[in-house]
């Protein structure tokens, strides 16, 4: 079981003033003032807990 949808997460970094820059495969990339996140994008798997919360410290996005 996932923990947020894919398009979940998307949406948050672009909330947040991310952009998108790039897909390869399956992981897609966001930027915002030099940093860039990578989204995995395995299907209608989501994405994990562990993951989604790196990735929120990776954008330096703080969880309300």
């Amino acid at each position: 079981m996932s923990y947020k949808s894919v398009k979940f997460v998307i949406d948050l970094l672009k909330k947040n003033g991310f952009v998108f820059r790039s897909q390869k495969g399956s992981h897609i990339k966001f930027e915002k003032d030099g940093r860039i996140v990578v989204v995995p994008n395995h299907g209608s798997k989501g994405v994990e807990k562990g993951t989604y919360y790196n990735i929120l410290k990776q954008a330096g996005i703080e969880e309300k």
